[in-house]
């Protein structure tokens, strides 16, 4: 059983990353109800909580059927993260957890995000300092290093666990990398088979099948898998895994009625909670794996994508339901 400080989150997790812009209190209660066992908040800028920026302090919001529950904060300066976990304390997640791993360039320029993997004395120091701080567990995502050169993952995740961080979730590849060629995660098993980690080592990067994710349980050793992409518009993800641990069996795809009701839901979700403009334009990522496989679908796609009017997403659901109900998903 893993356990971050003193909370059980089962036998190989499995954990909804957090993604800007995806993982919101809507899609995190979809993945909830799907089998995910943590879930994260998108990340949130430590800057932006200080001076309450409404986009910032919006992502605070969590609820009590998402438990456990992470919130993620990113920054560069000691005085402005302490600030901010006492922020995020008052919305009392399970779990804080430190972004050292976005490679985007507006994250990475302030050294933040991966940037800080140029500098590992301060990227500790910040971790010792945040653990100091607050009696919530914290925990760190990050990446394999800056670049291929500087790949340092077995130090970096030592002496974190050193200063006291509950657990470490690793991307696969390097900042330089991005998200291009293929996750490596040799380096991470080789985290969690050093003797002197105890902490849970969680691997994430490229777990998109079933049988992949067995992989990183069986031949990897992890502690779990942090799903990331393959979760975007497909919260069952999470349901196939553990059918598939526990059977050796792939479950069937949901249905089409299965889809629209999720499609309903998440948007009717995302209105209530970030109002119709940003509810109808932020759930447009969905759709295209809402629905993938139905052929010549095109024209109802682009409805659902290119309405700013919730009433017209709902009607292109309607259709889709009238025109392919019994559509059945390879």
């Amino acid at each position: 059983m893993a356990k971050i400080g003193n909370i059980d989150v089962g036998d190989f997790p499995l954990l909804l990353a957090p993604m800007e812009d995806v993982s919101d209190p809507p899609f995190r209660a979809l993945c909830k109800e799907q089998g995910a066992d943590v879930v994260y908040t998108e990340f949130i800028s430590s800057e932006g909580l200080i001076r309450d920026a409404a986009k910032s302090t919006m992502k605070l919001d969590i609820y009590e059927k998402e438990r456990p529950v992470g919130i993620q904060i990113f920054g560069a300066e000691l005085d402005s993260m302490l600030k901010s976990v006492e922020i995020v304390e008052k919305s009392n997640p399970d779990i804080i957890d430190i972004n050292f791993g976005c490679p985007v360039k507006k994250v990475v320029s302030k050294g933040a995000g991966a940037g800080i993997l140029k500098n590992i004395d301060l990227m500790v120091s910040l971790t010792e300092a945040m653990v100091k701080h607050t009696n919530l567990p914290i925990t760190v995502k990050t990446r394999l290093g800056w670049d291929n050169d500087s790949i340092k993952i077995l130090e970096v995740a030592e002496r974190l666990q050193d200063v006291g961080c509950k657990a470490i979730s690793i991307h696969g590849r390097t900042r330089v990398q991005m998200y291009k060629g293929e996750a490596n995660w040799a380096p991470i098993a080789e985290v969690k088979n050093n003797p002197r980690m105890h902490i849970p080592v969680f691997g994430n990067g490229d777990v998109d099948t079933p049988e992949r994710a067995m992989e990183m349980r069986d031949k990897f050793g992890l502690d779990g898998a942090m799903i990331g992409r393959a979760s975007i518009g497909y919260p069952w993800f999470f349901r196939e895994v553990k059918h598939y641990f526990e059977t050796g069996i792939h479950l069937a795809p949901p249905n089409m009625l299965e889809r629209l009701d999720a499609a309903r839901r998440h948007l009717q979700m995302a209105i209530d909670w970030k109002g119709e403009k940003l509810g109808v334009f932020e759930t447009r990522r969905h759709y295209t794996n809402y629905f993938k496989g139905i052929p010549h679908f095109k024209e109802y796609r682009m409805k659902m994508v290119t309405s700013d009017d919730a009433a017209d997403v709902f009607a292109a659901f309607d259709e889709v339901e009238r025109d392919f109900a019994d559509f059945q998903f390879a």
